[in-house]
């Protein structure tokens, strides 16, 4: 089976890459913590001092990173992938990055004779630990069709959107129904607690109806409990909505919904929750 190099082991990447070792495949390890690899060692996973060593013993490599200036970094920087992954290698970013960026590094490895992919995912620690994520894929369909077997120990709705880009442009289109979304679900969890509702009853009512949601159904659960922790970063959302907010400006398209949404989240950060999960928004309608 092929060797993959995992770049990158938070929240949602320790459990991707822990199905692709429990599936057999020879697995390398990088990330900028050590400590966050350990119990990947312990299971077989071999640890690489630098995504240099990574990158040249890997026939695949998969990073899964923080914000697009980390992507630049491990592919473009001094002892990066691209500088040092052997032609024919597989390289997949499952980071939610920019558009612009997928095509820079498919365009750059395409020169090298290495096949990129850009492939972002949905479905928070939930589905990375079940391994039931959706990936939406961007680049050359004879490379998607090569890596989909990987792809499907990692997720269940794998779907090639185009050439390179249109996964993040994809992801971006995710972004943007979640981001009003959750708007919606904390209103109504509060709305329910104000009138004297029991929210866990309401939710057996309207989470199986038309205002079903993956976010009513995950997420509103954990607000209710108090559980805010990270399955999704606050502060990396506010990311994902800047990203789509730019693209959405540069084709002209005003979008009032997200941009609402982003300031909402911004003013959460400020308050010292950007490491929370994104349920937290519940937060600003009723004292957890």
């Amino acid at each position: 089976m092929k060797t993959i190099g995992f770049i990158g082991l938070g929240v949602m990447g320790k459990s991707m890459a822990r199905h692709l070792l429990k599936a057999g495949y020879p697995l390398l390890a990088y990330t900028r913590t050590k400590e966050k690899a350990e119990d990947l060692l312990k299971e077989g996973a071999v640890w690489k001092e630098t995504v240099a060593d990574l990158a040249r013993e890997a026939d695949v490599v998969i990073t899964m990173v923080g914000y697009p200036r980390d992507v630049e970094q491990v592919y473009f920087g001094e002892g990066g992938i691209l500088e040092n992954a052997r032609p024919g290698t597989y390289v997949i970013d499952m980071t939610t990055s920019t558009p612009t960026l997928a095509q820079s590094i498919y365009e750059a490895a395409k020169q090298k004779g290495i096949h990129a992919l850009d492939a972002p995912v949905s479905g928070g620690d939930i589905g990375a630990r079940e391994g039931t994520l959706t990936i939406m894929v961007g680049g050359d369909e004879d490379v998607f069709l090569a890596c989909k077997p990987i792809l499907e120990r990692l997720g269940t709705n794998i779907v090639r959107q185009g050439g390179a880009g249109a996964g993040q442009h994809t992801k971006m289109c995710n972004q943007i129904a979640i981001a009003t979304n959750m708007i919606g679900v904390c209103e109504a969890m509060a709305y329910a607690k104000r009138a004297g509702l029991d929210p866990f009853k309401v939710l057996e009512s309207i989470a199986k109806g038309a205002a079903g949601s993956w976010s009513l159904s995950n997420l509103a659960p954990r607000m209710l409990s108090g559980d805010f922790a990270p399955g999704f970063y606050v502060k990396h959302f506010i990311k994902d909505m800047k990203i789509a907010l730019e693209e959405a400006e540069r084709m002209n398209l005003p979008l009032p919904g997200l941009a609402l949404a982003k300031q909402l989240y911004e003013e959460l950060a400020q308050a010292g929750e950007e490491n929370s999960g994104t349920q937290a928004l519940y937060k600003r309608y009723v004292k957890a």
